[in-house]
């Protein structure tokens, strides 16, 4: 695996021997940030699930302002450090040895302008993580989520789906936060 873009440019990125993890392969990493590359400069990115890292990775090549990644795999918290390290990017990522739900429970308080989700692919009911997260994003942060091109992803109501690419067997599905109804808002201000 390799960086595609930004400042680590061509650098490969070690990933965890076996298929206990599976890293996003570069042509989705290249899609996806071709897609989203106008939010990634200065952006705070949460990667849950994180793996190799190889999504933040490619978010702080291209400029992010930092990356918080949590994975409860040890030997892919080993990998992420590891990564990390090897790039040059230690100073503006944070690694968390934790499962999702402890992952954000230590993000409280903060914000986030970029979520990467990669769960594992048979974990399809996201609406614990999405009522999470709704406190850790604003109207224009980008929640992004991969997984299998033909099970959808169930997210709950605080979140809507705004697009959704699929190459081969992987998909990812891009949401924000339901924007509140403001003719409503309106009328009451009137």
């Amino acid at each position: 695996m390799r960086i595609i873009a930004g400042e680590a440019r061509g650098r490969t990125i070690d990933s965890p021997p076996g298929n206990h993890t599976r890293p996003t392969l570069d042509r989705v990493r290249e899609n996806l940030f071709n897609m989203i590359q106008t939010k990634v400069r200065n952006a705070r990115v949460l990667d849950l699930f994180a793996g190799t890292g190889a999504l933040s990775l490619e978010a702080l090549s291209r400029g992010a302002a930092s990356a918080v990644m949590g994975d409860n795999d040890r030997t892919a918290h080993r990998i992420q450090k590891q990564n990390t390290e090897k790039l040059g990017f230690a100073d503006r990522a944070e690694i968390l040895l934790a499962d999702w739900r402890e992952t954000l429970r230590r993000m409280e308080g903060r914000q986030f302008d970029l979520v990467f989700l990669d769960p594992p692919y048979a974990m399809t009911d996201l609406r614990e993580v999405f009522r999470a997260l709704e406190g850790l994003t604003g109207p224009d942060s980008v929640v992004m989520v991969e997984h299998e091109a033909k099970v959808p992803v169930i997210c709950g109501d605080g979140f809507e789906k705004t697009d959704e690419r699929k190459w081969g067997f992987c998909a990812v599905s891009f949401y924000r936060k339901r924007a509140e109804d403001t003719e409503e808002t309106g009328r009451d201000a009137e």
